[in-house]
């Protein structure tokens, strides 16, 4: 292969990076907690941009309530890790990048 080739493939690399990088920033996954009492929504980019408490959570103790929001934030951020993994995996699926290799998203 040549580096003008190489080259390239870097090029087309990056603009694609690129554009998964303004699609997660877009994406939107809800992470719950307590079967649905607590749900967080938030962005590819682990912005929250809302939470919602269901009215019957409101009558329990705090620490319970924010021990429900934590996990639902959780439950959230891994959704937003593995829609990353995805798009990464689709990003390199024809390259030979030796195990544990990262490109940052």
């Amino acid at each position: 292969m040549s580096m003008e080739e190489l080259l390239r493939q870097a090029k087309e690399m990056q603009q694609k990076m690129a554009d998964l990088q303004q699609e997660a920033s877009d994406r939107e996954v809800m992470g719950e907690s307590g079967g649905g009492l607590v749900k967080i929504t938030m962005t590819g980019r682990f912005d929250a941009r809302k939470v919602e408490l269901d009215s019957d959570l409101i009558k329990e103790e705090k620490f319970i309530i924010e021990d429900l929001i934590t996990a639902a934030i959780n439950d959230a951020v891994k959704k937003v890790e593995n829609g990353q993994s995805d798009s990464l995996s689709k990003l390199t699926g024809g390259l030979n990048l030796p195990p544990g290799f990262k490109i940052p998203l």
